[in-house]
């Protein structure tokens, strides 16, 4: 048994996490991290109970448990399995299919598709202004219409090719994060306050030659662009490889693992794919322990919510 918190494989992962009550205690420490509350009042008093499962509040007399209002809310399966689809979820580049995911965990593959997105609501980006030199870029994904069933393709009819794909806008900090939404339409309009949102001014934004970027010396930044089109890549220091690079991991997990992502639930992966993203330099025992505290503090989603169609 492993007793030091270290890992880089998933033999040293599973050896650290050898049975169920160290995965209890290891997220009782991170749900307790700032101290015991209750988290039906947040009272600081709580009293464990005989049975060593569940706790009660000394001010609201409700009891609990550690998973109580968590991610993992009143999950019948074992912190184990929750912990090892973290670890695959957190270390799979390109992301794991729910049918893989069901597999290695052991339950079936409803029970993955609906653990990889309660784990996914957890991995939600945090939107800090980013500064220095910045990559601004757009994106689509998805399928054609000429794909489609004849059902759908009527719903297109008339359109481009590309019409029944969803637009991602995203930035990136050179050496640093990037931050990355689905947007509803790619305008002036949605680029140029998005940039202003989440980039300080006075910050260098390199671009392609989209006429949506246009303008934005007005508002505080640097504005260079290349011209693709005509074959520019480079010039100097403006470029735009890092952004296209993310898009290039994204699409290679959306066509080779995914192979679809429903619009209500493509803000979700694109948050999967940004957190995998933003700690490509770290510790992988960081990233787990950063999303198992994210998990301890995210409420639980439903699976009546993930499948509900959008209003």
């Amino acid at each position: 048994m492993k007793t030091i918190f270290e890992f880089k494989t998933l033999t040293e992962f599973t050896d650290y996490f050898c049975d169920e009550q160290t995965c209890v205690e290891h997220f009782t420490a991170a749900r307790f991290r700032n101290g015991e509350y209750c988290p039906h009042c947040h009272h600081d008093k709580i009293y464990k109970c005989a049975n060593g499962k569940r706790y009660q509040c000394a001010k609201c007399k409700q009891d609990f448990t550690i998973r109580t209002k968590t991610v993992f809310g009143e999950s019948k399966l074992p912190l184990r399995k929750w912990y090892i689809a973290i670890y695959l979820l957190l270390t799979s580049n390109k992301g794991i299919s729910s049918v893989q995911l069901a597999k290695q965990v052991g339950v079936t593959q409803k029970t993955g598709w609906f653990i990889d997105h309660r784990i996914r609501s957890a991995m939600k980006q945090n939107r800090g202004q980013l500064f220095g030199r910045i990559e601004a870029d757009e994106t689509y994904v998805g399928g054609k219409v000429k794909n489609m069933s004849k059902n759908r393709r009527q719903k297109f009819a008339g359109q481009t090719g590309g019409a029944a794909k969803t637009p991602l806008v995203g930035i990136l900090q050179r050496g640093g994060d990037v931050q990355v939404k689905v947007a509803d339409q790619v305008t002036r309009a949605t680029l140029i306050p998005n940039i202003m949102d989440n980039v300080q001014k006075g910050s260098f934004v390199y671009t392609d030659e989209n006429m949506c970027y246009r303008g934005l010396h007005r508002v505080g930044f640097l504005h260079h662009s290349v011209s693709h089109s005509t074959k520019e890549y480079v010039v100097g220091d403006c470029h735009t490889n890092g952004i296209e690079s993310f898009w290039a991991l994204f699409k290679r997990g959306y066509h080779g693992i995914y192979h679809f992502m429903s619009r209500k639930h493509m803000q979700s992966y694109v948050d999967e794919f940004t957190f995998r993203f933003n700690r490509r330099a770290g510790e992988a025992q960081n990233s787990f322990s950063e999303l198992v505290n994210r998990v301890s503090e995210s409420p639980k989603l439903t699976y009546k919510t993930l499948i509900q169609k959008p209003v």
